[in-house]
């Protein structure tokens, strides 16, 4: 157990040099670490806690969800009705009290048109339930009710993609380790070290993203649009920025082309040097916005952003290529925050802004000077503890507990982890922790000296004996550290991230490494006796 081979020796010091050339860049200053090729560029972020930033929590409401399904299905059902050689016949579709309901013309086409819309309900995840009923009211209307598996279901499917699409937000904004994490059902916590003015932040997320391109109905009224009033067919949506001076349009309900069939979006300027946001559609959305603009040529078309009118431009020619141009009035910088939105996607649900907080760069200063005190009164009294008691191999301990510190640092930097005031709690704990190993080791050696066996007998029983014990205990610690990082959230997580590396590093360290150097002073020097 003591002899090591050049192999064992090497897969022993180099993830130990390894760990601390990844931690060398988390104590150089930014400019230097910019320099460094990208693979070394492994500096631990830090946390909101110790770097100041803004802090926001957002809530998503379910009752948007549920309205936004019960459309999604409203409109699948005129479509799967009207396809096919037997077109079915309803009339108009209601949606009150969160349901729809429609009346089949013909009733002998009512188990025809149940037939089509079932395959329309989806199983809602592992319940065993469907997301809607469908069910036959009065011989001829058909009533499609959502269940509550189906919305939590949507809601829970929404919100995933919701923080995916704010991270992406976010990564574009250029700032650096965010965090981004679901709370509860229909909340996203979002924390950004080092921003200090949140607004930018609230108005990028603020904004759902949903762009819309729709003909306007030239027949409709002006007066009666103002009054919320609209042809068949039709909608009013508000328009700020109406050159004739009314704040509401009436476009048509159908969709000629929206956002979710865009490639690009980025911030640029048209003709007149004014803020634009310039546009490029995929293949299906190319061709289908070309299509559109070549068979409504002189009719005006709104683009519409999150349920307002943008503009309303006139097409005057055919607009092919699948590129266009979006304007409003905006600024540089409201352009580029519109761009950033469409390139990351739409949100599938509006968030609204329930908490917010602005940590000073100051109070993180003030913590992380607290905690590297803290952190150094307990590395010198615990080197001083270990010297004293078991002297060469209190070095060793010690030497194993400072290179820990380094590798925990270099492995949270490659693994992008972010260091939180509780994770500084994590390296005190985490240098008790180590040489608390160590501790068990030497007493066992000491045991079997007194017991009779030789120095090299005692080293090599000391630390095989004592490793299952060590082995135990860091299980022990690793499976309560795993509970906190996969239920915890905030400062749990964060001290947990560092207890789990500390456990993994600590074990390997101090009794591997601390091995190696025993076995190495014991081939050089063969002492007949030590001082332990």
């Amino acid at each position: 157990m003591l002899n090591f081979s050049r192999w064992a020796v090497a897969g022993i010091l180099l993830p130990l040099l390894i760990g601390i050339l990844c931690a060398v860049p988390s104590f150089l200053p930014d400019n230097v670490v910019q320099k460094l090729p990208q693979s070394l560029q492994t500096r631990v972020n830090l946390g909101l806690d110790l770097s100041g930033g803004s802090h926001l929590l957002l809530e998503a409401s379910t009752q948007d969800v549920a309205r936004q399904r019960l459309t999604n299905m409203e409109e699948q059902v005129r479509t799967e009705l009207r396809r096919g050689g037997e077109r079915i016949a309803i009339g108009d579709i209601s949606s009150r009290d969160g349901k729809l309901s429609f009346m089949v013309r013909n009733p002998a086409q009512v188990d025809a048109a149940v037939e089509r819309i079932r395959p329309l309900t989806q199983g809602a995840g592992l319940t065993g339930q469907r997301d809607f009923n469908v069910e036959v009211v009065n011989s001829s209307t058909i009533v499609i009710t959502p269940t509550d598996a189906g919305i939590d279901n949507a809601v829970k499917g929404a919100m995933e993609v919701a923080t995916e699409v704010i991270r992406k937000r976010i990564d574009e904004m250029g700032t650096r380790e965010p965090t981004i994490q679901q709370q509860g059902s229909n909340r996203i916590v979002v924390q950004v070290p080092g921003l200090q003015d949140p607004k930018a932040l609230k108005d990028l997320l603020g904004q759902t993203a949903k762009l819309e391109f729709k003909l306007v109905d030239t027949t409709a009224n002006p007066s009666e649009a103002v009054q919320g009033r609209a042809p068949v067919g039709s909608e009013v949506l508000p328009y700020p920025d109406n050159p004739s001076g009314v704040p509401v349009i009436a476009v048509k309900r159908q969709v000629m082309v929206s956002g979710e069939e865009l490639t690009d979006a980025t911030q640029g300027f048209d003709q007149n040097n004014q803020a634009i946001v310039n546009i490029r559609f995929n293949g299906s959305g190319g061709r289908k916005f070309g299509q559109v603009t070549s068979q409504n040529v002189n009719r005006p078309f709104a683009i519409i952003l999150d349920g307002k009118v943008l503009s309303a431009p006139n097409i005057n020619e055919p607009i092919l290529g699948g590129s266009a141009q979006i304007s409003g009035n905006f600024t540089v910088e409201s352009a580029n925050q519109l761009a950033i939105a469409l390139r990351s996607g739409k949100l599938p649900v509006a968030l609204t802004v329930v908490e917010e907080r602005t940590v000073g760069p100051q109070l993180g200063a003030d913590s992380i000077r607290a905690g590297l005190l803290a952190s150094l009164i307990a590395v010198v009294a615990v080197a001083a503890f270990m010297f004293v008691s078991y002297g060469r191999f209190g070095i060793y301990a010690n030497l194993a507990v400072t290179i820990n510190v380094l590798v925990i640092l270099g492995v949270m930097g490659m693994l992008g982890a972010t260091l939180t005031l509780p994770g500084i709690a994590g390296f005190v704990l985490t240098i008790g922790t180590a040489v608390d190993a160590n501790v068990l080791i030497y007493e066992r050696i000491r045991e079997e000296r007194r017991r009779g066996r030789g120095v090299v007998q005692a080293i090599e029983f000391g630390y095989k004996e004592a490793s299952r014990t060590i082995f135990e205990a860091n299980v022990t610690h690793a499976i309560a550290g795993g509970i906190m990082l996969a239920l915890g959230s905030g400062p749990v997580k964060g001290f947990a991230i560092v207890l789990l590396i500390g456990i993994a590093t600590s074990v390997f360290t101090a009794v591997t490494f601390t091995r190696l150097l025993a076995a190495r002073w014991l081939r050089a020097k063969r002492p007949t006796e030590i001082h332990i």
